[in-house]
């Protein structure tokens, strides 16, 4: 395990529709309630992807409720996002913003080079086995990163 475990964590990508929703859900499920977790997008142009939500449910973790928000959207909200103490990019895009938030916030930003499964694959399975490919990088990460899960 690398680096202490944070109070909250931000993940990031490109439209907080298919790759940081997916991390949202893990850390919440492996971690319960021991890090406030949100994710993001650069773009808030998308609903949530429904192979992402078929892979994670696959591991019992719910998104089929989940609301697909930029950067902009939380901060007029009222989320702080120099209240994070690690943001997680997982898209080149969103890397280059949490980047640029540190200029204005002391945040610590690490880039987890996550596969964007989007386009990937003809058939419904094989959609499904790129989406599970990138559902499996986020957990690898994450469990190398914050340690064995915690909760269910």
């Amino acid at each position: 395990m690398t680096g202490r475990f944070p109070s909250s964590v931000l993940f990031c990508c490109d439209h907080n529709a298919v790759r940081s929703p997916m991390a949202e859900g893990m850390m919440k499920k492996f971690y319960g309630h021991a890090a406030y977790v949100q994710s993001a997008g650069v773009h808030n142009d998308m609903e949530i992807d429904g192979f992402s939500v078929a892979v994670c449910q696959e591991l019992g973790i719910e998104l089929s409720r989940h609301r697909s928000r930029s950067f902009e959207e939380m901060r007029d909200w009222g989320d702080d996002l120099s209240g994070f103490d690690l943001v997680v990019a997982l898209s080149p895009a969103s890397q280059r913003q949490a980047l640029e938030f540190t200029r204005f916030f002391h945040l610590d930003v690490e880039y987890w080079p996550i596969l964007d499964p989007t386009g990937i694959g003809e058939s419904r399975e094989a959609k499904l086995a790129a989406y599970r490919q990138a559902r499996d990088q986020i957990k690898a990460r994450m469990l190398d990163r914050f340690g064995p899960p915690t909760e269910g």
